[in-house]
């Protein structure tokens, strides 16, 4: 890298840290919401975290102190203290005594690569959690799964929730369906010993068409004590409708995880810009006619 390159790249991070730096004589605490329900402690996490995302404080640099934050947001110490405990329990920030507290780098996955399909992603993603069976049941399949699994009204399906962690860290939270014919092995025993795409593979069911869904939504009180988040916290869910080679549905799941833990990576192949397989977004409103 040529020399100037370097150079160029230290005054641009010194003049954002300058900008930060000078933005905090202007307290803005519009920044935080004070309704009832909404904890300032993880606002403002989220805004110091949006900041070193968007490179406002750089790997290295310090962050701004208790006093300058508590000054700039018009909050107490403790919220101040929550926010930055929870940059650092997510490892982008470390406190340093007698000095401060500094952005880390933090590694981001690579992509993945071409020959990752779905199953060795899902294999990948077994090996790399501790899985806990929190239900395993047969149970009156709800409308929606009924509908998308194609069973008849009143139909039964097996039902299994798991909680998928790393390193004692919940990372999503996954609620599974099958219909009943191909579910006869899924059991909390297989479950703790094999993932739910495995059991399927054994009974003989080779996966074929796959349609996923992604949208927001803010976790209620089951998934914020699963996940460790706030009451109303956003979450990413994920919900999955895999066919078999014979075009039957076989497995629908809804996959619930924070995007502070976790992300949903793509590659399309050039062949597949034109088509469903780049992924669409569909806009759940009536627009007026005419």
């Amino acid at each position: 890298m040529p020399e100037w390159a370097g150079t160029i790249g230290a005054n641009a991070r010194a003049a954002r840290a300058a900008e930060a730096l000078l933005s905090m004589d202007t307290p803005n605490p519009s920044q935080l919401r004070r309704e009832p329900g909404t904890a300032l402690h993880r606002q403002l996490f989220m805004v110091l975290r949006d900041q070193i995302a968007q490179g406002a404080y750089g790997v290295g640099e310090l962050i701004p102190a208790e006093d300058a934050l508590c000054a700039q947001f018009d909050v107490s110490r403790i919220t101040v203290r929550r926010a930055v405990s929870d940059l650092e329990h997510l490892g982008l920030v470390e406190k340093r005594p007698g000095r401060g507290t500094f952005v880390r780098a933090v590694p981001r996955a690579q992509r993945p690569q071409p020959s990752f399909g779905l199953i060795e992603s899902l294999g990948r993603q077994a090996r790399e959690t501790e899985v806990t069976v929190l239900k395993v049941e047969t149970a009156l399949a709800p409308p929606t799964v009924a509908q998308q699994l194609q069973l008849e009204a009143g139909a039964v399906a097996v039902h299994a929730v798991r909680l998928r962690s790393a390193h004692g860290t919940p990372m999503m939270v996954t609620d599974a369906w099958v219909p009943q014919e191909v579910g006869r092995h899924v059991t909390a025993s297989e479950l703790q010993k094999r993932a739910l795409f495995e059991i399927l593979m054994a009974e003989g069911i080779k996966f074929g068409r796959v349609i996923q869904e992604v949208t927001a939504v803010a976790a209620d009180p089951v998934l914020a004590g699963l996940l460790r988040v706030d009451l109303g916290a956003p979450l990413v869910r994920l919900v999955r409708l895999l066919h078999d080679r014979r075009k039957r549905p076989v497995q629908y799941i809804t996959i619930h995880f924070t995007g502070e833990r976790s992300r949903v990576l793509m590659e399309v192949p050039a062949e597949a810009v034109n088509t469903m397989g780049a992924g669409q977004i569909v806009h759940d409103l009536e627009l007026p006619e005419g």
